[in-house]
């Protein structure tokens, strides 16, 4: 008996009509989507602090003095 956890309330999704699986099943997918943009997220902050060291490597290793105001 398959449940789903609803606000801390558990269902029997046994009970659902075919337009409350349907909708079970759109919500499972946009989980799935919403998990995998989330692992691109940290993929991308990665790459960011990657690029951004080795940019200020860069600006140390050139001796690239600061704009003063």
């Amino acid at each position: 008996m398959p449940k789903i956890k609803i606000d801390e309330i558990e269902y029997n999704t046994e009970d659902l009509s075919a337009d409350g699986v349907s909708q079970l099943h759109s919500l499972q997918f946009l989980e799935i989507q919403l998990g995998k943009i989330k692992q691109e997220i940290i993929a991308y902050q990665t790459a960011r602090y990657i690029y951004l060291q080795e940019l200020k490597s860069e600006i140390e290793n050139k001796k690239i003095k600061p704009i003063s105001h």
